[in-house]
């Protein structure tokens, strides 16, 4: 699709910095600090993604340091307790770590976030090695795609392959990502599979139809039709 992103390899960012299971409770904070990043990916011996520290995990620490008992009775979870007594990153992070692969879909990506409502996810080969970090900015990028670059993409690769030697009659716009269709279609059943077609289309925000079928004198035979012999 001439360099579009479609997949995360396409937007992840390649240079990670993550931790070591051993890393010390304030070299995180440090970490974080200096990166301007709230979460990091925990890496094994192999290089393999076994979990994320998050500021979440750390905030137990401080919640529970004012030295009263009576507030770890009232704790439901047991896990806070834990973590705020926890020191290195291996006794901090949740696991297992939420991932996506390089070559899941922007929109696999962006379900994952939303359902566990994370702001960004490492990203693993098979292996389990961490080749990536993709965040809710770098999806967002596919919306920076030129308009021209958007039309001549839903010309191809929806009207062509859907209306063929017909589909001189579609014509397609696009506006600050919006498609918009007009003119006339000759397979007039096609044009809702059209809209479908172009809003999965990277970049497209809108789809607009203003498609018609093609207007025909009543007393000519319809060119669809097979007139008997």
């Amino acid at each position: 699709m001439n360099g579009t992103p479609t997949v995360v390899d396409d937007v992840m960012t390649r240079r990670v910095v993550a931790l070591r299971t051993g890393a010390a409770f304030k070299d995180i904070v440090k970490t974080m600090r200096e990166w301007r990043i709230s979460a990091l990916p925990v890496l094994d011996d192999g290089g393999c993604v076994v979990g994320v520290v998050s500021e979440a995990d750390l905030l137990p620490k401080e919640e529970y340091s004012e030295g009263d008992p009576g507030r770890y009775g009232q704790v439901r979870d047991p896990a806070e307790v834990r973590k705020a007594d926890a020191v290195t990153a291996g006794e901090l992070m949740t696991t297992p770590a939420v991932t996506v692969g390089p070559d899941h879909t922007l929109a696999h990506a962006a379900r994952v976030m939303a359902r566990t409502r994370v702001k960004r996810l490492p990203v693993v080969g098979r292996d389990g090695t961490l080749k990536g970090i993709v965040s809710r900015s770098d999806l967002l990028k596919v919306f920076l795609r030129d308009d021209a670059d958007i039309a001549e993409e839903v010309r191809r690769e929806v009207v062509v392959r859907l209306f063929g030697t017909h589909s001189d009659g579609v014509r397609v716009e696009v506006r600050d990502g919006a498609v918009i269709f007009t003119g006339q279609a000759r397979e007039t059943a096609l044009i809702p599979l059209a809209v479908l077609l172009a809003r999965a289309v990277p970049g497209v925000v809108d789809v607009r139809c203003e498609l018609s079928g093609l207007h025909r004198r009543p007393d000519l035979p319809d060119p669809q039709r097979a007139a008997p012999t």
